[in-house]
C-alpha cells in the first residue's frame, strides 16, 4: 500500500453525474478525487438528448455554446421522423431547429418555452469528454481512469477507502471527508450499502420493453440513399420489427437500436444478424461497419431505496434507473450534482451543518419518482402501440392503416418530445430548506410548463433589455433579486448572510415588468438556480437564510412567511 492521500470528496464514477459533480466542486475549490475503471470517457454514444435545464446548467457553467457547437453539424435537423422503415414511408414527423438556429430561436419563444436554452442533440461520449476537459483544469480535482474503488467504510468521521488501477498498480489508501456513488446501474457503493431498487422492471411491450439490441455502427450510405428528409432520429413501427436509430455525428456514425426478443438467441446474435437486421430496418441491403454491439434491457423504473447512508451519496443510475424514453435518465443524473454540490461543498467549508446534506434525497428522491414515472408514460405511449398487419400494404387498407398510425404518431412525438413541463417543472415543494410562502405551485403537466416564482422550482426566465439572460446576471453562488423600479432595502440581507458566512450578491433589475413575472420585488436563488424563498421585504432576512442552508436553532423553528 502507498502512501495515504487525504480528499474532501471520494467520486465513484466518472459518467455524467461524477464529472458534473467534479465541476460543481472545483469551481468551488473543494478538493476531490474521482476514480472510474473505464480507460477513458464513454465511446458508446449512450444518451443522446441533453434537455434545455441541463443545457442552462451547462450555460451557468460557461460552456454551453461550446457543448453546442458539438455532435451534429450547426445546420442538421434536429427533427424525430416514424417510418416504416427508415427509408420507408413516413408517418410523423416533429420538426425542430437545428444547432445553429436554437440560440436566436429561444429568443423569441415564451410561456412553456421561456428559457435561456433550448435542448441540443448530442452524444453522451461527446458531452463526457468536455466535461471531463473542463474539469481537469480545475487545481482541486483529481480525475483518475483506468482506477478501481476496491473498499470503504464510514467511520463516522470521514471515509476511509482503498481505490487501486485497473492494470498494474498498488492500490493506495484513500481518506476523503465523503463518497459520492456516481459509478452506474451496478454500482458497487450502492450494492456494498445494500440499498434495494423500488419501483417496477420487466415491462413487457412491442417496443422499449425487454431484450434490445444496440449497434454503434458507421454507415455512409444512409442519408444518400434515404428518400425521406434528415433527421436527427427515425423510429421505425412497422409489424415486423420495432427500431430506432439516431445520427451521432451528422454524417455517416449511429447509435442504432432494435426490439429483439426476450430468449437465447437474442444473447447469442453475431455481427452478421446485427448487419441483416439493420437491412430489415433500413428496408433496403446496405453496408455497415461495426464499432461496437451489446444487448441492453429496457423497461425499467426504478428509484433506490435510500439516497445516502451517512457520509456516503448516491447519484445517477445509481439511484435510478429508466427506460430511456424522453432522454430523462442522463438529465436526472446531471441535476442530482448540481443540487449536491453545492450542499457538499457549504459542508465541507463549515458554512452549514452536515444536516444540509439530508435535503439531497429529500428534493432528489421525489424527483427521481417522478422523472421515472414520466420516462415509462412515454414507454407505454410508444411502446404499447399495436402497428397494423397491413401498415405496408400498397391498398386502400394499407393507405387507412398509414393514416391511422400517422394520427397516432404524430400526438405522441408531441407527447415524448416536447416536453417543457418535464424539463422545467420538477420541484422541490416541502424540502425543509425551501421557504414557503403560503402559494400553490403551477400544475405539474409534462408538455406544458407555467414560469412561476413560487419557491421550490426554477426561477421564471426573461430576456433583459440589454440582451442577456436574467438566468447571465445569477451570482455562481447565492442571488437575491431585487425587482422593480422601488425595489426594497436589501441591507439585511447582506447582513445575515455575512453572519451565516455565505456568498450572497445582490442583483437589481427596475424592471416592473420582472417585479410583475417574480410576484413579489425579493427572491432569493440557491446556487443551484432554485427559488429559496421571495418576500415583500427583507425583515426575515438572518430566519431565511438559516432554513435555506439548514441552520436551524433548533425543533419548530422553520420560517413560513406570508404570501407575497
Amino acid at each position: 500500500m502507498t502512501q495515504p492521500c487525504t480528499t474532501d470528496v471520494l467520486i465513484a464514477g466518472g459518467g455524467p453525474c461524477g464529472l458534473m459533480l467534479a465541476n460543481e466542486l472545483g469551481r468551488r475549490h473543494i478538493r476531490c478525487l474521482l476514480v472510474d475503471p473505464r480507460p477513458g470517457t464513454a465511446f458508446n454514444p449512450q444518451a443522446n438528448a441533453t434537455q434545455a435545464r441541463t443545457m442552462e446548467h451547462f450555460r451557468r457553467l460557461g460552456f454551453a455554446q461550446k457543448i453546442r457547437s458539438l455532435g451534429l453539424p450547426p445546420d442538421h435537423p434536429t427533427d424525430i421522423a416514424y417510418l416504416t422503415r427508415f427509408a420507408g414511408t413516413e408517418l410523423a414527423r416533429l420538426r425542430l431547429p437545428t444547432a445553429a438556429a436554437a440560440p436566436q430561436a429561444i429568443r423569441s419563444m415564451s410561456g412553456s418555452w421561456s428559457a435561456a436554452e433550448l435542448p441540443h442533440r448530442i452524444s453522451q461520449k461527446f458531452v463526457e469528454v468536455q466535461l471531463r476537459e473542463h474539469a481537469q483544469q480545475l487545481p482541486s480535482v483529481d480525475l483518475r481512469y483506468g482506477w478501481r474503488l476496491t473498499s470503504f467504510a464510514d467511520t463516522g468521521q470521514g471515509i476511509e477507502s482503498v481505490v487501486q488501477p485497473v492494470a498494474e498498480g498498488a492500490p493506495v489508501s484513500v481518506r476523503a471527508a465523503y463518497l459520492v456513488g456516481a459509478d452506474g446501474a451496478r454500482s458497487f457503493v450502492r450494492t456494498r450499502l445494500g440499498i434495494a431498487w423500488q419501483g417496477a422492471t420487466g415491462f413487457k411491450r412491442k417496443f422499449m420493453g425487454g431484450k434490445m439490441l444496440a449497434v454503434y455502427l458507421k454507415a455512409p450510405d444512409f442519408y444518400a440513399r434515404n428518400p425521406n428528409d434528415r433527421s436527427w432520429m427515425y423510429v421505425v413501427v412497422n409489424p415486423q420489427l420495432r427500431a430506432f436509430i439516431m445520427s451521432v455525428d451528422g454524417v455517416s456514425e449511429f447509435a442504432f437500436h432494435i426490439q429483439m426478443a426476450d430468449d437465447d438467441a437474442t444473447e447469442a446474435l453475431t455481427e452478421a444478424d446485427a448487419r441483416r437486421l439493420f437491412s430489415l430496418a433500413y428496408g433496403q441491403d446496405i453496408e455497415i461497419e461495426i464499432l461496437s454491439m451489446a444487448i441492453w434491457l429496457a423497461g425499467h423504473a426504478l428509484v433506490a431505496e435510500s439516497f445516502q447512508r451517512g457520509r456516503v451519496l448516491l447519484g445517477g443510475d445509481a439511484v435510478h434507473l429508466f427506460t430511456p424514453t424522453g432522454g430523462l435518465g442522463y438529465n436526472t443524473a446531471v441535476e442530482d450534482a448540481v443540487n449536491l454540490g453545492w450542499k457538499l461543498a457549504h459542508v465541507i467549508r463549515g458554512i452549514a451543518p452536515a444536516t444540509l446534506l439530508d435535503s439531497y434525497e429529500q428534493e432528489r428522491k421525489p424527483l427521481a419518482l417522478r422523472n421515472t414515472g414520466y420516462a415509462r408514460q412515454f414507454a407505454d405511449s410508444i411502446g404499447l402501440f399495436e402497428a397494423a398487419a397491413d401498415l405496408e400494404a400498397d391498398s386502400p387498407e394499407g393507405a387507412q392503416a398509414r393514416s391511422v398510425a400517422s394520427d397516432y404518431l404524430n400526438g405522441h412525438v408531441r407527447r415524448e418530445f416536447n416536453i417543457p413541463g418535464v424539463t422545467f417543472g420538477g420541484r422541490y415543494d416541502g424540502s425543509p430548506i425551501i421557504v414557503a410562502d403560503g402559494t400553490s405551485p403551477p400544475p405539474d403537466a409534462p408538455n406544458t410548463y407555467v414560469p412561476s416564482a413560487c419557491p421550490g422550482g426554477r426561477p421564471p426566465h426573461a430576456w433583459l433589455a440589454d440582451g442577456r439572460s436574467l438566468y447571465d446576471t445569477f451570482h455562481f453562488e447565492w442571488t437575491l433579486l431585487a425587482l422593480g423600479p422601488d425595489a426594497p432595502d436589501t441591507r439585511a440581507f447582506g447582513q445575515a448572510a455575512q453572519a451565516l458566512g455565505l456568498d450572497l450578491r445582490v442583483v437589481r433589475q427596475a424592471s416592473a415588468e420582472l417585479a410583475t413575472l417574480y410576484e413579489a420585488p425579493l427572491a432569493l436563488m440557491r446556487p443551484d438556480q432554485i427559488v429559496a424563498w421571495r418576500g415583500q421585504d427583507a425583515s426575515q432576512a438572518h430566519a431565511v437564510l438559516a432554513q435555506a442552508t439548514a441552520q436551524h436553532r433548533g425543533p419548530g423553528t422553520a420560517l413560513c412567511s406570508s404570501s407575497p
